[in-house]
Order: C-alpha cells, then structure tokens, then sequence
C-alpha cells in the first residue's frame, strides 16, 4: 500500500472545492437568499459580511480537500474510479451536511424546510465534487 501523494489531493481538492464553491454561490445568492435572509433577522444576526464569506470559500475548499483525502485513504480497500470516489463524497456528505447541517435543524436554529432544501442539493453537489477530485487523483 502506498502513501498518499498529496500534491495530487490538493489538485483534485482545488478542483472539488471549485465546484462546491460555485454551486453554493449560486443557490445561496439565488436560489435560497430570501429563506436565509428570513432566518438571518430570525436569529437576530448582522448580514454576513466579507470575512464571512471568505471563510465560507475556505471551507469549501476544505470539503474539497477532504473529499478527495478520503478517496485516496479508501482507493486501495475498494479501488480506484468513479465508484470509490462516489462512495468518499457520500461519506463527507454524510458527516458534514446529513449530520452537521441536521444538527442546526434538531435545535431548532434552522427550519425544516431549509435542511430539507440543503440535503437535496449538497448530494449532487458533494458527488460531483469527488467525481471530479477523484479523476484528478493519481498514486504517483
């Protein structure tokens, strides 16, 4: 088993955190902008302002990061393609949006509709991302 060629998972995590990054710029700009306005006010918070949204872009860069690790860690158990790097973004999905968002949504900080609204586009978004951070990543 080899070590993990990391300058490769950090091409593969550019590339995947560029497409989580464009698809949450679109749906937080267009698609749920007055639903996280609403709960914005809701919570009594001030509008996000640059720094925020640069630590958003850092995050998302991070997932992508992640995403495309923990395809490099599970390639030898299951090998490598489009099918281990599917299963590496399911499980980053799973620990930070199924678990991480949903616990926002059992306190109660963020309505139901709006996890719902989150589960339903992160997935595509997160497969995508490790399809693309998966073809990028090569042992060597």
């Amino acid at each position: 088993m080899g070590r993990i060629n990391m300058g490769r998972v950090i091409i593969g995590g550019l590339a995947a955190g560029l497409i989580i990054n464009v698809v949450e710029t679109i749906v937080n700009m267009f698609v749920i902008a007055d639903a996280m306005e609403a709960l914005v006010t809701s919570l009594n918070l001030q509008p996000m302002g640059g720094a925020a949204m640069g630590g958003f872009v850092a995050l998302a860069f991070a997932l992508g990061f992640l995403i495309v690790w923990t395809y490099a860690a599970i390639r030898p158990r299951y090998g490598a393609g489009p099918k281990t790097a599917l299963r590496a973004g399911l499980a980053v999905w799973a620990a930070f949006y199924l678990l991480g968002v949903g616990a926002n949504w059992l306190m109660g900080i963020a309505p139901g509709h709006l996890y719902l609204h989150n589960l339903l586009y992160t997935l595509p978004m997160m497969l995508a991302a490790a399809l693309a951070g998966g073809m990028l990543y090569r042992e060597a």
